[in-house]
């Protein structure tokens, strides 16, 4: 018997450079997300400015979280991660667009430095 289920979608990107960790684990009623950053499925580079990579971040979560069973809807905790805090503002006007009336609890931190040049991440919990 499992506690956990793994999550994997070719729709989002594959874990960065190989690395030993899953897209998403399903436990306990939830699914809990990796961070994404701004990279397309199959590609390995992060291309365009704050708003292009937020975008394509929760278009890697929302396909996640569907290969979970869920969506973006059901987001109760995200983390965002920015390399610069001066990206708030822009990180935030498409972060509002995609969590709708009803957003999810939050923490945003300001990190010396993200994967492959990446300007933000963002990790994510939401109910099954």
């Amino acid at each position: 018997m499992s506690d956990k289920t793994v999550v994997r979608t070719e729709s989002a990107p594959a874990p960065f450079q190989g690395a030993p960790y899953s897209q998403a684990i399903a436990a306990g009623g939830f699914v809990f997300v990796s961070g994404q950053v701004g990279v397309k499925p199959g590609e390995s580079a992060i291309a365009g400015g704050i708003e292009e990579q937020t975008e394509q971040i929760f278009a890697n979560l929302a396909a996640i979280l569907a290969a979970a069973g869920t969506d973006l809807g059901r987001l109760v905790k995200t983390s965002v991660f920015l390399q610069n805090l001066d990206d708030f503002e822009a990180m935030n006007g498409v972060y509002a667009q995609q969590v709708g009336d009803n957003p999810p609890a939050r923490s945003t931190f300001e990190v010396a430095k993200l994967p492959a040049g990446a300007l933000v991440e963002i990790e994510a919990i939401a109910l099954l």
